[in-house]
């Protein structure tokens, strides 16, 4: 997957929650209070116990649900947004290049651009010789690749991630932060990535908000005071263990808060 260097002069969407509640039908808490900032191009991890409310939090950053109480804000509000989910969520009649031009398609883009654009997506995800092969034709490593495409191939200036990897072998799972690390650091877009895995939020945040179990609340906030580049050699650093350390003390602190 292609990388780069990082920039300071990030594109990204600035997210402000300010004591945000959520309520579902039957009286179901899921959110209480919920307050943090997000800066521009910054890259924050959500961490929680699962069914804590970690969804229902993206949904509200992406505009796809309103709060009952509090408020959500994103400066500049029409900042371009692009989540990407535990599924992948392809269409299994489209080859990979049309399931990523697809969100150009539904925009209106002329067809030489949506294809320009497309393929140059699938190259920066790595799926350059894959571009012609159906999703019933790749590895489930490949198909979150082609959904990180699709998403990127909008050029969002805020990037939402629903545990996009949960569901992959451990070593798939690295390879892959590793990769979506290397693209933040080149594009600077603001991403908030929930997960529930204490390691993975160590290594891709620059910080990580850890919330208590339902409803959730904001338990603490963490710098995570580790390299810029996050590659691999990072795991066996004693900085990054100390870091998950923390982190898990922390999460565990959270799960026993009434």
């Amino acid at each position: 997957m292609a990388g780069g260097n990082a920039s300071d002069r990030g594109h990204g969407v600035a997210v402000s929650l300010r004591d945000v509640d959520r309520v579902f039908d039957g009286g179901v808490a899921a959110l209480d209070g919920v307050s943090f900032e997000v800066a521009p191009s910054e890259f924050v991890a959500v961490l929680g116990p699962s069914g804590c409310g970690k969804s229902t939090l993206l949904r509200l950053i992406a505009g796809l649900d309103r709060p009952q109480g509090g408020a959500v804000e994103r400066t500049p509000a029409a900042g371009q947004i692009a989540c990407v989910f535990q599924d992948a969520h392809l269409l299994p009649w489209r080859r990979v290049l049309a399931n990523v031009a697809l969100p150009l398609e539904l925009a209106g883009v002329p067809l030489a651009e949506r294809e320009r654009r497309a393929r140059a997506a699938v190259e920066r995800v790595g799926l350059a010789d894959a571009a012609d092969r159906y999703p019933a034709q790749l590895s489930g490593g490949m198909r979150m690749r082609v959904s990180l495409a699709r998403a990127l191939v909008t050029r969002p200036e805020l990037l939402l991630l629903d545990e996009p990897f949960a569901a992959l072998d451990e070593l798939t799972r690295h390879r892959l932060d590793e990769d979506l690390h290397a693209l933040w650091r080149r594009d600077r877009m603001t991403v908030v990535f929930v997960t529930h895995s204490v390691s993975e939020a160590a290594f891709l945040g620059r910080r990580a908000v850890v919330l208590t179990r339902r409803p959730a609340r904001v338990a603490s906030t963490v710098t995570l005071d580790l390299p810029a580049e996050r590659e691999g050699t990072l795991r066996s650093d004693p900085a990054f263990f100390a870091a998950v350390r923390d982190l898990r003390a922390r999460l565990e602190d959270a799960e026993a808060s009434p």
